[in-house]
């Protein structure tokens, strides 16, 4: 990057503040977009913060945490791999943003300007509400924010249960901006209103005064998480809340909200595909060819005959009394995947950090050890049939990549024994070229 300061930590209190927004333009303003610091990036300290202080309040107030750890690993694993493809392309919200800026833009204001800087939040809020908005009520944008509502609780680390495909329709709602607004200036704010977003996933913080009739608070938020009728399609906003008062999609938090989908999945995979197989089995099923249009393009409760958003007395309704899904493994293979995925984040920094220096064959091998990881961890807190068979040779990759200088063991003794291994390995082969008689080697090495 062309700015050094792009490449310095933030400070706890810029930290700090660009958690809830309130960095100054001052601040944050960069002439160049390869200036933009990556505030999502330097922001994991601050997850880890917030997420341990969360866990604080919650057993100083409630004697309980204030989630469950294997939904919470589910949460983190998938923010995990919403990650990865950063890690060879750039973000299609900002290659397309760019492609418009450079070609059609109509006149470009200053990126210096406070007025810009304050424009630019509003626009980035403005088109975030409405491609949240059609995440709920376009069903193939749907199949990907789902993920996001998996959930069956709701705490800090459901704020990065994010999805992998998400990404790839939410730049169109922000195309507009790109006839005017610098790349650089929208870089900062389309990070800022994501990091915003992160606080409010929590059951901890009740009411905020009058700050709830603009912002985007932990209770407004609860309701969008809900399966309760009432909560459907509801408050959609990112950071303010007018735009759900202004069009209608506002709902105050009233009785008591039950977290997830409207049909549980039940399972702490990664890897999910359920929802796209369901559309695709429900559009081939679906006769005539308008019908097959709103299949995908239609809300997702859409049926022939129906309204656009589908009819809610058809949403299941729910006592309050609901369980969430939980896992069945015993407390020790609790423990194991636990620290299985300890070492994983740990790998994933270090791939993320040194991404510069890396080959890209080494880059490919760590992401498919990830997943890999990701999907093991996943098998074993489900109790699936094949879970020890996927983790024996996840191990097994593991060594392999560790022989070879893919991965880098934590643990000295690890790389110590794989280097005797490979030493001993050496010497047998050359031993095989002595002449038994002779006991002259060939020097064929």
């Amino acid at each position: 990057m062309k700015n050094p300061e792009a490449q310095q930590d933030v400070s706890v209190s810029q930290g700090i503040r660009m958690m809830f927004y309130m960095m100054k333009p001052n601040e944050t303003s960069f002439r160049t977009l390869e200036d933009v610091p990556n505030y999502v990036q330097k922001a994991t300290p601050f997850f880890i913060s917030l997420m341990l202080l969360e866990l604080l309040v919650s057993w100083i107030h409630k004697g309980k945490p204030p989630g469950h750890l294997d939904d919470a690993l589910t949460s983190v694993s998938a923010g995990v791999l919403s990650r990865l493809p950063s890690l060879f392309f750039k973000s299609i919200e900002l290659t397309s943003y760019i492609y418009i800026w450079e070609n059609y833009r109509l006149f470009s204001l200053p990126w210096d300007s406070p007025w810009t800087w304050y424009l630019t939040f509003l626009g980035v809020d403005f088109g975030y509400y409405w491609f949240h908005r059609m995440a709920h009520e376009v069903n193939i944008m749907w199949a990907a924010h789902q993920t996001h509502h998996s959930s069956e609780g709701y705490n800090l680390s459901t704020a990065l249960r994010q999805s992998v495909f998400q990404i790839h329709t939410s730049g169109i709602f922000y195309s507009p901006l790109a006839l005017f607004i610098p790349p650089s200036v929208y870089a900062v704010h389309l990070q800022f209103n994501l990091l915003y977003q992160f606080w409010i996933h929590t059951k901890v913080i009740n009411n905020l005064g009058p700050l709830k009739l603009i912002l985007n608070t932990p209770s407004h938020h609860r309701v969008h998480h809900g399966r309760n009728r009432y909560c459907i399609d509801k408050n959609c906003a990112g950071t303010l809340i007018i735009w759900d008062r202004l069009f209608g999609t506002f709902e105050a938090e009233n009785e008591k909200v039950v977290y997830g989908l409207t049909h549980p999945i039940n399972t702490f995979e990664p890897f999910k595909f359920h929802y796209l197989v369901y559309i695709w089995t429900t559009f081939w099923a679906t006769p005539g060819f308008f019908n097959k249009f709103s299949v995908i393009f239609k809300g997702p409760g859409w049926g022939p005959g129906k309204p656009r958003l589908g009819l809610s007395e058809e949403i299941p309704e729910v006592t309050g009394k609901e369980v969430p899904f939980s896992s069945a493994a015993s407390q020790l293979l609790r423990i194991y995947t636990v620290v299985q995925f300890a070492l994983m984040l740990s790998f994933y920094e270090e791939t993320f950090a040194d991404k510069a220096v890396l080959s890209q064959v080494t880059l490919l091998l760590r992401v498919c050890f990830i997943i890999l990881t990701l999907t093991s961890i996943g098998f074993l807190l489900d109790q699936r049939s094949k879970a020890a068979v996927v983790e024996t040779f996840r191990c097994l990759a593991f060594l392999t990549l560790c022989r070879f200088g893919h991965l880098k063991p934590f643990i000295p003794s690890l790389a110590f024994a794989s280097e005797v291994k490979f030493f001993h390995e050496r010497h047998l082969s050359s031993s095989q070229h002595y002449q038994p008689d002779s006991k002259v080697l060939i020097d064929d090495l």
